[in-house]
């Protein structure tokens, strides 16, 4: 029996997890991964990633688009790839798994629209990595639906290929 194993939290386990969908992810701009569970049980994976069928980023190059923001500063986004949390959340639809209850991992804090869509499935709670640059608004929401959100580093992820 090794004296020099430690166990890993569920949080952990189920973080650790997130970070294998994540190896699959075909958009270098943030490769992500997602993990829901329920009960200490895994629902579903996703991974960033473009639809079904289409052309990844990995292997056609980034569908950038330019935003302009409140305050007059624009980003550029790309475009081509569905987020980890939103294919997790297709996944479960496809295969007729409710979500109510759940908790969600992933790498940073979701986007707005991730994070609408986590609300209206009724997930629970969300457990991030990290926080993410322009995470606020997404925070907010979850405040005020009762979701409850934890991080394991409260540092705002800067990720490879990062401009906005």
């Amino acid at each position: 029996m090794s004296e020099n194993h430690q166990r890993p939290s569920w949080d952990e386990y189920f973080m650790e997890l997130a970070h294998a969908a994540a190896r699959r992810a075909t958009c270098d701009r943030g490769r992500s991964g997602c993990v829901i569970v329920r009960e200490k049980q895994v629902l579903v994976t996703g991974y960033v990633g473009s639809p079904k069928g289409l052309p990844h980023c990995d292997d056609v190059g980034h569908l950038m688009k330019k935003v302009t923001h409140d305050n007059g500063a624009v980003t550029q986004h790309c475009v081509r790839t569905v987020h980890a949390e939103q294919n997790a959340i297709c996944q479960a639809a496809r295969r007729g798994i409710a979500l109510e209850g759940g908790t969600l991992y992933c790498r940073m804090t979701p986007c707005r629209t991730c994070a609408m869509l986590i609300i209206n499935c009724g997930i629970e709670r969300v457990v991030c990595q990290n926080r993410y640059h322009a995470g606020e608004e997404s925070e907010e929401m979850f405040r005020q639906a009762g979701v409850k959100l934890d991080y394991f580093d409260p540092e705002v992820l800067g990720y490879e290929n990062q401009k906005g």
